[in-house]
């Protein structure tokens, strides 16, 4: 026997049922998916800019550890954008690796440029703790 596969009309209202945009999000996700966002276009500029510079600031650890942070950033957003109920476990994941790219970021001294990166970091890390 065969089962029977929902129609697409079915299937279009569950999906229309499942629909997570804005409005059906809290204050504090969509803060938090704008922070995961910013930080990972930050990161992502940083990379460029500390590879320009060479030296301390093309250290391959650091840039492996802004890569990792951009990339985390951008799976937090989309879990979130998605309504996947694990978006906690991500978000802790991501303020993990935020902090440590805050840090790493502020080793690298007065630097404005990467300044801004810890910043966003920072900023992003709290988001998502908040999660």
């Amino acid at each position: 026997m065969q089962a029977r596969r929902a129609s697409p009309a079915s299937r279009k209202k569950e999906y229309a049922m499942t629909h997570h945009s804005a409005e059906h999000r809290s204050q504090a996700m969509n803060d938090c998916i704008l922070a995961c966002q910013q930080c990972e276009a930050t990161c992502l500029e940083t990379i460029n800019y500390c590879l320009g510079e060479g030296g301390e600031h093309a250290d391959p650890q650091h840039i492996t550890l802004m890569s990792a942070c951009a990339d985390i950033c951008d799976t937090c957003a989309r879990t979130m954008l998605r309504g996947a109920e694990v978006h906690t476990v991500v978000c802790n994941a991501c303020a993990e690796v935020c902090r440590q790219c805050a840090a790493s970021c502020e080793r690298m001294g007065d630097d404005a440029e990467v300044k801004r990166c810890a910043e966003a970091c920072r900023g992003c890390a709290e988001a998502c703790a908040a999660m």
